[in-house]
């Protein structure tokens, strides 16, 4: 390879950011009464609402089609990139990124430009949330690119440096194995300096957990029994490569319900202890009946204040 980025562990990270712990909101399903043509108004609503309410951040799935574990194929489901910019015009507060790109989807200098602009019409709230990606169906479908698992991987780490390159306003060109840059010119820069946070998804230990720990701002691994394993394998990632365990956003991705009128709070709060307990410092949640914004008022109240001292 004939350039690349510094070491990801020379990353600057922004504590200023950070709150111990903070709430996510993630927007994973759109099949809301009288769709389609209730979601732009609805996915405003909700938007706003989040914002007003103290989530730290709002994103979406990269899908094109609804994930199985979460619904049907043929639900409603928006592009990512198109709608992460319409919630940066009914937001003011939040992160906006992708929970999360599937790095074969689109091409490396394609994904940085668009996380560029996202970051530039947002006032600097920008993530780019990335992993290796797995929905075979809507790939095939669609008719994207899906290689086998390894190349994947072997892509997700160029396209880390790629992305990079590019945002430490050098125009050198890029050689990697499976991506050529003649010349990474990105123009506008970011306005989050040095670059927008990057977060790397899953939980493979000897891949992806790697990736993380030599380019990341965060990682997002499973919340399940093998949460605390997966957090000591990234440990010993970061102490092989030289980096700061602490400076890495521990997140998970969770289906936390208070309850239409908050009767499931307590419990919510019990459940965000015991991840706390483990070293988690973010979670990302999909709330159930969002749309009648309810759900959110009680995250406000009596939520989010309490997991900000957890």
């Amino acid at each position: 390879m004939k350039s690349g980025p510094p070491p990801a562990y020379e990353i600057e990270w922004h504590p200023d950011k950070i709150v111990f712990m903070d709430i996510g909101l993630h927007i994973a399903k759109f099949n809301w009464p009288g769709a389609p043509d209730s979601i732009g108004p609805t996915l405003a609503r909700v938007a706003a609402a989040a914002d007003e309410a103290g989530f730290s951040m709002l994103s979406v799935m990269d899908h094109l089609w609804q994930l199985d574990w979460n619904g049907d194929p043929e639900e409603e489901m928006l592009e990512a990139y198109t709608t992460l910019g319409f919630l940066a015009g009914h937001t003011s507060r939040m992160t906006l990124l992708a929970w999360v790109t599937a790095v074969t989807y689109r091409e490396p200098g394609l994904l940085a430009k668009a996380v560029s602009t996202l970051d530039v019409l947002s006032g600097g709230r920008s993530w780019l949330g990335i992993g290796a990606g797995f929905y075979a169906a809507e790939a095939s479908g669609l008719g994207l690119p899906l290689p086998p698992a390894g190349v994947r991987f072997e892509r997700l780490e160029e396209a880390l440096q790629i992305c990079l390159q590019m945002w430490s306003g050098r125009d050198a060109p890029y050689e990697g194995r499976h991506y050529q840059l003649a010349r990474t010119l990105n123009s506008p820069q970011p306005l989050t300096r040095p670059y927008p946070p990057i977060l790397v998804a899953g939980g493979g230990e000897k891949k992806t957990l790697r990736l993380v720990a030599k380019y990341a701002h965060a990682c997002n691994v499973g919340a399940t029994p093998e949460l605390p394993h997966k957090l000591e394998v990234l440990r010993q990632h970061c102490a092989d490569l030289g980096r700061d365990y602490d400076e890495i956003k521990k997140t998970v991705i969770a289906r936390l319900d208070p309850g239409p009128r908050g009767e499931r709070a307590d419990q919510v709060l019990k459940q965000l202890a015991e991840l706390a307990a483990l070293g988690v410092t973010h979670v990302q949640t999909q709330v159930p009946g969002v749309q009648d914004i309810t759900p959110l008022e009680v995250y406000a109240e009596r939520i989010i204040p309490e997991a900000a001292a957890l």
